[in-house]
C-alpha cells in the first residue's frame, strides 16, 4: 500500500519550478495536502492559478521565473526548504532548459540552502542519443548530480491523467475519425498515473536522507503497446474504429516528410522517442522503494472516456 505521511512537509517552503504544467498542477495538490507552503515558479505562473483554492490562506505563492537567468532563479529559490525541478521541453534551447540548465538550477537550489532537491528527468534519457530531448535529459541528470550530490532524480515513464495531452488526445481523435493510423504500433509503454508520480515526489522530499543521492525509474504497473493502448481507449469510449498499424518504415517516412509542418501528427524526433519505448529497465529502484503502489490505467479509463461516447455523458447507448 502507498505510504503517505500527510503532514511530512508541514510548514516547509517547497518551490516547484515549472509548476504551472500538467504534472505541476497535480503535484501542487499533493504538497498542499501534506501541509507545505507552496511556491509555484514558472514563466507563466497564471496558468497555475487554479490550484490556489486548494490551499489555505497564504499557503500558495506564485512567482515568475526565467530559469536561464541566475538572478531570476536566486530570487524565487530564496528561503526554500525544498525544490522540485519540473522544467522540460521538446523544442527550443533544450540544453539551457534541461541539459546544463538543470545543473544551474540544482546549484542555485543548493546555494539557497534547500535541504532537498528532486529533479524530474525521463525514462529513455541517453547521452549518446541523436535526439536532443533524450540527450539533454541525460546531460541534465549528470549536471544535477554534480551540482547537488544529495538530489533525488526521478525518471518517469509517460504520464496520464484526466487533464493530460496523451490519453485524452487519443480519446478525442478516436471520437472524431472512423479510421485512425497508429504510429509505432509495437512501441512499448508503461503509463504512469500522474498522481502516483506526485506522491513519489512528495515522499522523496519528505525523506531526503533515505532518498537523496539516488535515481529512481518510476512507471506504471502494466506494459502496453501503442496499438493496445488505442484499442483500450476505443473500447472505453464505446467506439468501433479501424486502427491501422503503420509499419515503422512508413511511420518514419511520414514523420520525416511532414513533421516540420504546423499541426503535423508527429515529428521525426517524437517518432524516434516513441519507437524507443518508455519502459522501466528494472536496473534501478522504482515506486515500491518510494512507498508508492502504482494504479493501472484500466482503473480510470472507462470513467474518463464517457465524454467521448457517441451519446455523451448523459446517454445510455454506446456507438456500434
Amino acid at each position: 500500500m502507498s505510504q503517505r505521511p500527510d503532514n511530512s512537509l508541514a510548514g516547509k517552503i517547497v518551490t516547484v519550478l515549472g509548476g504551472s504544467g500538467f504534472v505541476g498542477r497535480h503535484l501542487a495538490q499533493e504538497l498542499l495536502a501534506r501541509g507545505a507552503r507552496l511556491r509555484v515558479a514558472s514563466r507563466n505562473p497564471q496558468k497555475a492559478f487554479s490550484v490556489k483554492p486548494l490551499g489555505n490562506l497564504g499557503q500558495v505563492q506564485f512567482a515568475r521565473v526565467d530559469v536561464t537567468k541566475p538572478e531570476s532563479l536566486a530570487a524565487v529559490l530564496a528561503g526554500s526548504d525544498a525544490v522540485v525541478n519540473l522544467v522540460g521541453a521538446f523544442a527550443g534551447n533544450l540544453d539551457a532548459l534541461q541539459g546544463k540548465g538543470a545543473g544551474r538550477i540544482a546549484a542555485a537550489a543548493r546555494a539557497a540552502g534547500a535541504g532537498a532537491f528532486v529533479h524530474i528527468s525521463a525514462i529513455g534519457g541517453d547521452a549518446e542519443s541523436e535526439v536532443d530531448y533524450a540527450r539533454t535529459k541525460a546531460d541534465g541528470e549528470a549536471a544535477v548530480r554534480e551540482a547537488f550530490p544529495t538530489s533525488t532524480i526521478l525518471r518517469p515513464s509517460l504520464m496520464f491523467g484526466p487533464d493530460d495531452n496523451f490519453v485524452m488526445m487519443f480519446g478525442r481523435l478516436i471520437s472524431m475519425f472512423p479510421v485512425l493510423p497508429v504510429f509505432g504500433p509495437e512501441a512499448r509503454l508503461q503509463p504512469l498515473f500522474v498522481d502516483d508520480a506526485a506522491e513519489a515526489i512528495g515522499n522523496a522530499l519528505a525523506d531526503p536522507v533515505a532518498h537523496g543521492g539516488k535515481t529512481y525509474e518510476i512507471a506504471g504497473p502494466e506494459v502496453l503497446t501503442m496499438l493496445e493502448l488505442n484499442r483500450r481507449i476505443a473500447d472505453a469510449a464505446g467506439r468501433s474504429r479501424r486502427l491501422i498499424a503503420l509499419p515503422d518504415a512508413v511511420g518514419g517516412l511520414i514523420a520525416g516528410a511532414t513533421g516540420w509542418l504546423p499541426g503535423a501528427p508527429i515529428t521525426s524526433d517524437q517518432f524516434r522517442l516513441l519507437t524507443a519505448g518508455s519502459v522501466a529497465s528494472g536496473d534501478l529502484p522504482g515506486l515500491a522503494e518510494l512507498g508508492v503502489e502504482p494504479r493501472p490505467l484500466a482503473l480510470f479509463l472507462d470513467r474518463w472516456m464517457v465524454q467521448f461516447r457517441k451519446h455523451g455523458r448523459f446517454g445510455t447507448k454506446k456507438a456500434t
